[in-house]
């Protein structure tokens, strides 16, 4: 049985205190962070506490019962249906959408923003792995197009992005950011300055520096992209915890520079 619980250690910093609107689960494997937005959804943020523990395993701390649904990520932005992905070997993408009820859609990463989405007027939920190319791959504005697709409405859509590299830990070269800006901006706007005027980057005035450098806030990058495509702020709910900077949650590439992820999934009502 799962439950509401404390945060899970005895020393933070300051950002990993300020989480409001985001909620520690326990359950009888360790916990996880939910997203309060996501409530009337099992979803669920895992930590490197679950490290060696799939999505069969972690399925089970969300709800009984439940199909599992994955995919081999690729850094694409390529979005399945559920019952494409249900057994190995496990096909290409970056995204899930459900196509039924009672499936769980899984994604991981170790620096990308795992995003999950759910219609909170027909129960279905889509699962994305976003990383600078699935974003500048539009994988996001996809999910959301499928899920239309599907009988949703932008109004009714919920969106969780999950724990991720902040920007200042992620320096990336200009032509990075600007693939990932002419994704995300408005027509007719400037790649560069959008994401600049919505904090999501800023030049690298670092002493080793080369010079070429900007410094790209991903979740802030995937947050923009979504505004842009028509939900509103009050749909959102972009978590504050970075990868990067808490090692006794989170896997991190940059950091560690070791193969190693966290899942994030959520299970389909309808």
């Amino acid at each position: 049985m799962a439950e509401a619980v404390d945060p899970p250690f005895d020393r933070f910093d300051q950002g990993f205190n300020a989480l409001d609107g985001w909620t520690w689960v326990g359950t009888y494997g360790g916990y996880f962070l939910q997203c309060d937005r996501l409530s009337e959804f099992e979803h669920g943020f895992f930590t490197r506490q679950w490290s060696g523990r799939g999505p069969q395993e972690l399925a089970a701390a969300l709800s009984a019962g439940v199909s599992v649904h994955r995919t081999r990520q690729i850094h694409s932005p390529l979005v399945l249906a559920a019952t494409e992905a249900i057994a190995e070997p496990w096909p290409e993408g970056d995204g899930l959408v459900s196509d039924a009820a009672g499936q769980s859609l899984w994604v991981c990463g170790a620096d990308c923003t795992p995003v999950l989405i759910a219609d909170r007027a027909r129960g279905s939920v889509a699962a994305c792995h976003a990383g600078w190319r699935g974003v500048a791959g539009r994988i996001l504005p996809a999910a959301i197009e499928a899920l239309e697709r599907s009988g949703s409405q932008r109004r009714d859509l919920l969106v969780a992005l999950g724990p991720a590299v902040r920007g200042e830990a992620y320096q990336v070269q200009l032509d990075v950011a600007l693939q990932v800006g002419k994704a995300c901006c408005a027509p007719g706007e400037d790649p560069a300055q959008s994401l600049m005027a919505a904090g999501a980057l800023k030049p690298d005035d670092s002493p080793d520096s080369p010079g070429d450098r900007y410094r790209l806030d991903i979740r802030l990058a995937a947050h923009t992209q979504l505004l842009n495509a028509g939900l509103g702020p009050e749909q959102l709910s972009l978590c504050p915890l970075c990868t990067v900077a808490e090692p006794m949650l989170f896997h991190s590439w940059r950091r560690d520079q070791v193969k190693a992820v966290q899942w994030s999934g959520i299970v389909a009502q309808g």
